[in-house]
C-alpha cells in the first residue's frame, strides 16, 4: 500500500474518533477537520503518484522509424514505480542495442552462427541517449556497466517505497543489417529490446546482466505500453498488444496499447500479408510472406490457444505470429512471436511456431530471470510443446516419441564432452555466460530441463502433473518465478516433497540414461 494511502488511511480513522469525541466535547472540531485536510490532501498525493489502475511501471512512447537510415528515433516517458522496500536515488535501465556495436564485449551471436545472421557482411547498430528530463528539468545520467549497457539516472531526489517518479529519455536506435531480435534483414525490420528499459531491483541491487548469445539474456517485471509509432506508408506492423492506424500521405501512425506485459516488440515489413481469425475472444493476426500453408498455420496458432483450458487463461485481447528473418528458429515477445523464415521443414515450422506460443504461458504470463534460470520456461515449454502433440495426433507426433529421442541425444551428448571436457558438468541452474557453448547451453535448458518435467510427469501422472502446472501458473502469473517458486508451486499441488527430485536435476546429480 502506497505509504501515502496508509496516511489516509489512518486519518480517517483519527477523524473518526475525534467526531465521536466532538459529539460529546465539542472542542475537538478545529482538529478533527485539520486531520481530514490532511487525509484528503495523502490520498491526492497517493494517487497522483501511481499508475492508474495497479501499481505497475510504463512507458509511454512516441517513436518514427526512418527506413532509409534504418533508425527508430523518438522519447519515451517512464513512470518509475519504487516497488521496493527501499529508498531508491536512482534507476538503471538496460541499453541492449549497445551489444550490437562495433567492439561492443558482448557478442549477440556465436562464432558458428555469424554466416547465417550476417549474410551481407558484419553490419553494425547502437542506442544513443539524447536526452533525460522531468517537467522541470534535466536529469544527470551516465552510461554505465560492464559494456556501456546500462543507463544510471539519478534522480536528484529520494523515492521511498510506493513513490512514482516520471521522467523522459530521448533515445535514436541505429539498425545492424542483421537476422535477429533487433535488426533488419531482407524481409523485416525486427524491433525488438529496442528501448532503454527498467532493470529489475532485488536483493538490494539492479541486475545489470551483459547481454550474451547463449539463450534470451533478458529480464524484466511486468508494465503497462502506449506507444505511437510512425512509419513508411508501404510497410505493415506487427506488435505486442492492440492498436489503430491512421494513414496520411507519406506515412502511418499506430497508436498501440499493451498492458500488463513483461516486455514490448514490433515488427515492420513491407512484404507481409495478414491472415486474422480468432480463438474464442481472442484475435489472431498471422503475418506471412513467404509460408505457402498459411491457413494450416493459423489452423496450429488456434489448436495451441486451447492451453487456455489446460493450464491457465490468456489474459490478453490478441497474439500476433510474424514470419521474420532471424538468425534461430523463433523467439518469444508478449502477445508476439517471431517465426523464422529459414527454417528446415514445414514439420519445423510447425513445431516452432507451438513451442513459441506456449512461452506466453512460460515466460509471458509466469516470468523469470532468463539469464540465471533459462530451463525454467525454456524446458516448461519444451515439455508442453511435446503434449501438445499427444492432443493433436494429425500431426504424427506423440511426446513419448519426442521423449525418447531427447534422452538418447541429451546422453550421446553427455557422453561426447565427458569425453572431451575433464568433470563436465550438467548443472541447469547457472548463469548464460556460465555455458561454454551454444549447444551446452540448449542440451542443459531445453532438453535435459524438458526430460525434468517429463519424469515428473510420468512420476505424477498426466492429471496430477497438470494439475501442478495449474497451480504454478494462478501462484506465478505476472511474477517472476525462481526455481524454489516452481518447488513449493509442485509441493502443494501434489500432496508431495518433490524438493529433493528438482535438486538432482537442477544440480546435475540425476543420470539420464
Amino acid at each position: 500500500m502506497c505509504v501515502h494511502l496508509k496516511v489516509f488511511v489512518f486519518c480517517i480513522l483519527v477523524h473518526f474518533v475525534s467526531y465521536i469525541y466532538d459529539m460529546k466535547k465539542k472542542k475537538w472540531f478545529l482538529i478533527s477537520a485539520c486531520v481530514l485536510g490532511v487525509a484528503i490532501g495523502a490520498f491526492v498525493f497517493c494517487a497522483q503518484n501511481l499508475n492508474k489502475g495497479e501499481n505497475y511501471c510504463y512507458y509511454n512512447q512516441t517513436l518514427v522509424f526512418n527506413a532509409e537510415e534504418k533508425v527508430l528515433e523518438g522519447k519515451e516517458i517512464v513512470g518509475f514505480y519504487n516497488y521496493t522496500d527501499t529508498v531508491l536515488t536512482k534507476a538503471y535501465l538496460h541499453l541492449y542495442p549497445n551489444a550490437f556495436r562495433e567492439n561492443a564485449k558482448a557478442k549477440v551471436v556465436s562464432l558458428a552462427n555469424e554466416v547465417k545472421a550476417y549474410p551481407n557482411g558484419k553490419s553494425y547498430g547502437n542506442i544513443q541517449i539524447e536526452s533525460v528530463c522531468t517537467k522541470t528539468g534535466s536529469l544527470e545520467y551516465e552510461i554505465g556497466g560492464e559494456d556501456e549497457n546500462i543507463l544510471i539516472i539519478d534522480f536528484g531526489q529520494e523515492l521511498y517505497p510506493d513513490e512514482l517518479i516520471e521522467f523522459e529519455v530521448g533515445f535514436a536506435t541505429s539498425l545492424a543489417n542483421i537476422n535477429h531480435r533487433l535488426g533488419y534483414g531482407e524481409n523485416t525490420y525486427n524491433l525488438c529490446n529496442y528501448y532503454p528499459v527498467l532493470c529489475v531491483y532485488e536483493n538490494g541491487d539492479y541486475v545489470t546482466d551483459l547481454y550474451h548469445y547463449n539463450g534470451d539474456p533478458f529480464y524484466s517485471k511486468i508494465s503497462n505500453y502506449t506507444v505511437e509509432i510512425t512509419y513508411p506508408k508501404d510497410m505493415t506492423l506487427a506488435s505486442s498488444g492492440t492498436f489503430e492506424t491512421t494513414v496520411s500521405e507519406a506515412n502511418k501512425t499506430s497508436l498501440i496499447t499493451a498492458n500488463k506485459i513483461r516486455d514490448f516488440a514490433m515488427v515492420l515489413s513491407e512484404k507481409f500479408t495478414v491472415l486474422c481469425d480468432s480463438y474464442k475472444d481472442i484475435d489472431i493476426n498471422y503475418y506471412y510472406y513467404d509460408d505457402s500453408n498459411p491457413a494450416t498455420t493459423m489452423e496450429v496458432i488456434k489448436k495451441t490457444f486451447m492451453m487456455n483450458e489446460k493450464y491457465g487463461k490468456y489474459p490478453y485481447k490478441a497474439i500476433s505470429v510474424c514470419e521474420a528473418n532471424f538468425v534461430h528458429g523463433g523467439m518469444e515477445y508478449p502477445n508476439i512471436v517471431l517465426i523464422s523464415d529459414n527454417l528446415a521443414s514445414y514439420d519445423t515450422y510447425i513445431n516452432v511456431v507451438v513451442h513459441e506460443l506456449c512461452h506466453q504461458w512460460w515466460y509471458g504470463l509466469v516470468g523469470n530471470n532468463q539469464f540465471k534460470y533459462g530451463f525454467l520456461d525454456e524446458g516448461l515449454t519444451d515439455f508442453t510443446t511435446a503434449m501438445f502433440y499427444d492432443e493433436h495426433p494429425e500431426y504424427n507426433h506423440t511426446s513419448d516419441e519426442i521423449f525418447d529421442n531427447a534422452s538418447k541425444s541429451y546422453t550421446n551428448f553427455v557422453k561426447v564432452f565427458s569425453d572431451v571436457i575433464p568433470d563436465f558438468s550438467t548443472k541447469m541452474a547457472r548463469d548464460l555466460d556460465e555455458f561454454g557453448t551454444e549447444n551446452e547451453y540448449v542440451y542443459l535448458s531445453y532438453v535435459k530441463g524438458m526430460l525434468m518435467f517429463s519424469n515428473l510427469n510420468d512420476l505424477l501422472g498426466k492429471s496430477k502433473m497438470t494439475k501442478c502446472l495449474k497451480y504454478y501458473f494462478e501462484c506465478n502469473k505476472f511474477k517472476e518465478a525462481t526455481p524454489d517458486d516452481l518447488v513449493t508451486a509442485f509441493n502443494k499441488a501434489s500432496g508431495k516433497d518433490l524438493t529433493s527430485f528438482f535438486n538432482s536435476w537442477f544440480e546435475g546429480n540425476v543420470v539420464i540414461k
